[in-house]
């Protein structure tokens, strides 16, 4: 069997690819598929470090958070990410992956305080490391804090789990005849206003030369493809 591309990974995934088919909230069966595919990859020797969005949560309150001080709204954000990490935890642990979930807002009762050292060490001896509530201040989104962790664990690279399988030249949903790019700089991404990822995201992966690999969670057996370097997704890389 080949090797895996990857030694380690940070894999970004967002709140609404744990909801399914349903309109907020966490589906019990899309979360235990997710958790078998890091599983399948864990088990491979890769070592994998997880940022986790909040939308599934927080969709159901946006409407009263409409017109609230942004701030505010954005730690309600927050609070729903580590929400959803413990939901991972609790997952991963029900199929024997050791994982710990580190949260950048102080909630010690419920989760470790981000602590990269710590982290580091976790993930050299395998486990699993969540990271929970972004990066701990308003106004930076989870696609920032994913770029953010990436480099603070020297991860190989950042591979963003979306509803679409890679990046495309147009919305596909829209357009029957946009086409997927099978890779494309970081400059082309942020030329073209290709929405990979928000634009602090990708000049901070650009800057500290940080790929990112954008893939389709809903398919099956995809992350392992990607983690094997089988061409899966869209490589945004440096020139």
């Amino acid at each position: 069997m080949n090797a895996p591309a990857y030694k380690r990974i940070l894999l970004k995934l967002s709140g609404e690819a744990l909801m399914g088919d349903d309109s907020y909230g966490i589906n019990r069966e899309v979360i235990e598929r997710i958790v078998g595919e890091i599983a399948e990859v864990a088990r491979l020797g890769v070592e994998v470090a997880i940022v986790i969005g909040g939308g599934n949560i927080f969709r159901g309150v946006a409407p009263a958070a409409a017109g609230m001080d942004r701030a505010t709204a954005d730690y309600m954000g927050m609070l729903a990410t580590v929400m959803n990490a413990m939901a991972l935890q609790d997952a991963m642990k029900r199929t024997g992956l050791d994982c710990r979930v580190q949260s950048a807002l102080s909630l010690e009762q419920v989760a470790e305080p981000f602590i990269r050292g710590k982290a580091l060490r976790y993930l050299e001896d395998g486990k699993v490391v969540i990271f929970a509530a972004g990066i701990g201040s308003p106004f930076f989104t989870t696609d920032t804090a994913a770029a953010l962790r990436g480099v603070e664990m020297s991860a190989d690279v950042v591979i963003k789990a979306t509803k679409v399988d890679g990046v495309y030249t147009a919305d596909p949903k829209k357009d029957p005849d946009a086409t997927r790019y099978q890779s494309l700089s970081f400059d082309e991404a942020i030329g073209k206003n290709l929405k990979v990822m928000d634009a602090t995201a990708l000049t901070l992966c650009r800057d500290q030369r940080l790929p990112i690999i954008v893939f389709s969670i809903f398919k099956q057996g995809a992350l392992k493809r990607v983690v094997m370097g089988e061409g899966e997704g869209t490589l945004v890389h440096c020139d």
